[in-house]
Parts: C-alpha cells; sequence; structure tokens
C-alpha cells in the first residue's frame, strides 16, 4: 500500500506530534497518518521484534504486520489504556513470539535457547506500557535495562525478549518462583522510572 506524503502534522498541547492524533487521523482512514505513524515507531518496533526473533527479515515482517494492524484496527485504539507506544510495543511483542511458535511448530525447524514454550503463554506481568511508555528510541531502552542490577535485568529480558513465562524462567536459572516474580517486578518499576527520567531530562 502506497502511503501519500505527511503536509499537516498533529501536535499535542506543547505542541509537539502527538502520536495518538495521528492514529486518530488514521482511523478515519488517512494514510499520510499511518506514514507519520511508522516514520516515528517503526524502528523501535523492529528493535523489540528483532530481539525476540533474531532474523532481520522476519523483525521486519513483524514491523510490517504491525502497522497492517495498525491500519485496520486504529479506531479500537483507547488512549486512556494507556500510549501508543504501548500499544504498539505490545503488538510487536506479541506478533514476534506468535512468529517464534509457528517457527518452533514446524517438522524441520531446530528448538533453541530462545524459542517460546509451546505450552504456556507469555506470563502476565506489568504491562510491558508501564515500563516502555517511553520507548520511541530503542537506545534509551538498551540503556535503562544495563542500569539495573543484573538478576533483575536479566530476568526482564527473558521474559520480554524471549518471551518465557515465569515458571520457564525460574527453571532456567534455577530460581524460586517467587524469586523471579519478584526481581521482574521491581526491575519494571525501576525501569519504568529510569525511563521517565530520561524523558524529562531529554524531551522527547
Amino acid at each position: 500500500m502506497m502511503l501519500a506524503a505527511v503536509s499537516t502534522p498533529a501536535v499535542n498541547s506543547q505542541g509537539q506530534p502527538d502520536s495518538a492524533a495521528w492514529l486518530a487521523r488514521a482511523a478515519a482512514g488517512d494514510g499520510a497518518a499511518l506514514a507519520a505513524l511508522y516514520d516515528r515507531h517503526a524502528r523501535a518496533v523492529y528493535s523489540i521484534a528483532l530481539r525476540i526473533v533474531s532474523d532481520e527479515a522476519e523483525a521486519e515482517d513483524v514491523v510490517q504486520d504491525v502497522f497492517a494492524q495498525v491500519w485496520r484496527q486504529a479506531g479500537r485504539y483507547d488512549r486512556s489504556r494507556g500510549t501508543v507506544d504501548a500499544w504498539l510495543v505490545t503488538m510487536a511483542r506479541t506478533r514476534a513470539i506468535d512468529r517464534v511458535r509457528a517457527r518452533r511448530a514446524r517438522p524441520d525447524s531446530r528448538a533453541t535457547s530462545t524459542d517460546v514454550g509451546a505450552q504456556d503463554p507469555p506470563a502476565p506481568m506489568i504491562d510491558p506500557g508501564d515500563a516502555l511508555a517511553a520507548a520511541r528510541d530503542a537506545e534509551r531502552i538498551r540503556e535503562a535495562l544495563h542500569g539495573l542490577p543484573h538478576v533483575q535485568r536479566l530476568a526482564i529480558e527473558l521474559a520480554y525478549f524471549e518471551g518465557l513465562t515465569q515458571s520457564e524462567i525460574a527453571d532456567r536459572l534455577e530460581t524460586p518462583l517467587g524469586t523471579i516474580k519478584t526481581r521482574i517486578r521491581l526491575g519494571l518499576l525501576k525501569l519504568r522510572d529510569a525511563l521517565s527520567r530520561s524523558t524529562a531530562g531529554g524531551g522527547a
């Protein structure tokens, strides 16, 4: 689908480009608004997908899948439930994990340490949008992750970038399940705070 060039940007109360406004335009059938969303968020969506699928071509396919879904479902976005960034992050993670599971299910595929368990869905945890609401730039996320204690960072990476359930993480690390839950919860809270400080200090 060819998208028209963007002419007049939507802005928020501070005069900055507003993703929610672009999304509302896309819901009304404005292809230029979808193009603006793509330009602004595709890099972060690709980075998250690549961490999960570990394949550049598949990560690019995830990006296309996500923005095709945005085009179809823009009208379903509810601002009260989180930011556009969080909505896109959730879609990217779900699409990427689905691809890993499909790869695992193929007869000629070989299970790897990064494959997602076929039986259990990813663990229900704090909405990744709470921690990644400022995820317009993947470098900021990596820097924030590196600032976490190692045990918390490892648990979060296994959950969000490898798609493991909390039980699978506990087995992998040979650590009690309750300890894993605590590490993830505390790590996400620290990550959210670090990203909030980064956004306040450098602007977005």
